[in-house]
């Protein structure tokens, strides 16, 4: 893929926001060279343009999507998103009262799987501190 100025600021804000899991997942997830495409996509045109856009900052862009992928039962980009958020300034117990809060508005099952899955991300990042 030819690198756009979207390509190039997507990999500047993928990196702020993922940090060393960004390579993580490019050695795994994304090095089958499918996903690869996926990614590069997604850099230029998710984080090129959507996370870089005025308006509001990456900490409240960060909580929009762990609201999403919950309400949505995106548990596997919901780890993801969990992570970024912790980079942001979120703490585990806000992002934890933001689940259980949510409950009440898309249901309980979903949200439970919502916190295992912020259990288990919560965990890994407090092993790798």
């Amino acid at each position: 893929m030819a690198e756009t100025d979207l390509y190039r600021k997507g990999k500047e804000i993928r990196r702020q926001l993922l940090g060393d899991y960004a390579d993580r997942l490019d050695t795994t997830t994304y090095a089958d060279p499918i996903m690869r495409k996926f990614r590069e996509t997604v850099t230029e045109t998710i984080f090129g343009a959507l996370w870089a856009r005025p308006g509001l900052d990456f900490k409240t862009r960060a909580l929009v999507c762990v609201v999403s992928d919950a309400a949505t039962g995106r548990d596997p980009e919901l780890a993801i998103h969990l992570r970024m958020a912790r980079r942001q300034g979120w703490t585990e117990e806000e992002l934890t009262e933001v689940l259980l809060h949510m409950s009440g508005y898309v249901g309980v099952p979903i949200i439970r799987e919502s916190l295992l899955t912020a259990s288990r991300v919560f965990a890994e990042m407090r092993g790798s501190s």
